[in-house]
């Protein structure tokens, strides 16, 4: 069964591979779902979940930008 799985998998990766980008991504996004659902069972299939992203975060890039300005000596 397990050589079987594995030949599965090598079938698939020319294939995978000739994907372009957004399928690629889209092929991601359906795999962490999945394997989401298998370890919690707390997720909704096809229901989209927020994920926090740096991007627009002025605050925090602030606060970074403050951070790496400082002496060493006060950061430790």
């Amino acid at each position: 069964m397990e050589s079987s799985k594995q030949q599965n998998i090598a079938s698939l990766l020319p294939i995978l591979k000739g994907l372009p980008a957004q399928q690629k991504l889209l092929l991601i996004q359906f795999l962490a779902a999945e394997l989401a659902q298998q370890e919690s069972g707390s997720l909704i299939p096809n229901l989209r979940y927020p994920i926090w992203s740096p991007y627009n975060s002025y605050e925090a890039a602030e606060t970074l930008l403050r951070m790496l300005k400082e002496p060493e000596s006060q950061s430790s």
